[in-house]
């Protein structure tokens, strides 16, 4: 009969999986059992804690949707998918931000100088910039893939009993042959993070706020370059000091400049802009 102990159970544990030696994945189940009994013992965790983690866990799943992603939520206001992001960013490419909970994979494809605003009133931005590689060559036809919140800080998607569309506020665009991309849209303003479900719970026990400032969502790809996903945020605006899931980067501010000679960039556009956001992404090469 195998006799372990608090101090022993953990290389037992690891042990018990036959994982192949030196792979990536041994490693990581390696370091979280080794984690996750250190901090087990140090904290001399009790049942009643060890419950609430679980059950808080269980809660996580039960609030989760395809469309409401609250195990992400949670990444996001521990730090860790900032964390992830400010890792994996590459050298000379723009700094990657949190994906979020709304993210939706099937987002319709649109021409350049749509408007993705579907009507919603607010201050209309013209969005335009560049998409090029980390030696400022231009990457025609990459992929802009964006989303956001509306000018009351609401994503669709969290209003469909309302009769909202889920996928107003989206669009992907292909850059032109110069690597341009642009769009028109309502300016969004800050919001809180979802609060109704175990996350919430969480930041009001921690004494946290919910609030996040205004920004664009976006994932650029190029064949051949390592994809981003990020954030463009405003700048002067609420929040950039104290966002609550840590995603702001100073070089992911951008200005937003009232709507003058727009007519000299040369874009066709779907909606007359009152303001000007310019924003210019780039990508570096996978390997």
């Amino acid at each position: 009969m195998r006799d372990i102990n608090q101090f022993t159970i953990t290389e037992a544990v690891k042990k018990s999986f036959r994982t192949e030696e030196g792979s990536r994945f041994e490693q990581l189940l390696h370091g979280l059992i080794d984690h996750l009994h250190d901090f087990t013992r140090e904290q001399q965790v009790t049942h009643e804690e060890w419950m609430r983690v679980l059950m808080f866990l269980y809660d996580c799943g039960q609030i989760s949707t395809p469309e409401r992603h609250e195990f992400i939520l949670l990444s996001d206001v521990l730090g860790w998918s900032a964390l992830v992001d400010m890792i994996n960013t590459r050298g000379g490419a723009t700094e990657g931000s949190n994906l979020g909970p709304f993210y939706l994979d099937d987002a319709p494809r649109k021409p350049l100088g749509s408007d993705i605003s579907d009507g919603r009133d607010g201050v209309t931005i013209l969005v335009h910039g560049k998409v090029t590689d980390s030696l400022h060559n231009p990457l025609p036809g990459a992929i802009v893939d964006t989303w956001q919140a509306d000018g009351s800080g609401t994503y669709p998607i969290q209003e469909q009993a309302q009769g909202q569309d889920k996928m107003d506020l989206r669009g992907v665009f292909e850059a032109d042959a110069s690597g341009r991309y642009w769009y028109t849209t309502v300016l969004p303003k800050p919001y809180t993070v979802p609060y109704d479900g175990p996350v919430g719970e969480l930041l009001r026990a921690g004494n946290r706020h919910a609030w996040r400032p205004a920004h664009l969502h976006y994932i650029v790809r190029h064949p051949g370059m390592a994809a981003i996903t990020t954030e463009v945020f405003f700048e002067k605006m609420d929040y950039l000091e104290n966002d609550a899931v840590f995603g702001v980067r100073k070089s992911l501010v951008a200005k937003v400049s009232p709507a003058k000679d727009v007519d000299a960039l040369g874009y066709e556009v779907a909606a007359k802009p009152d303001a000007v956001v310019e924003f210019d992404f780039i990508l570096a090469p996978e390997s």
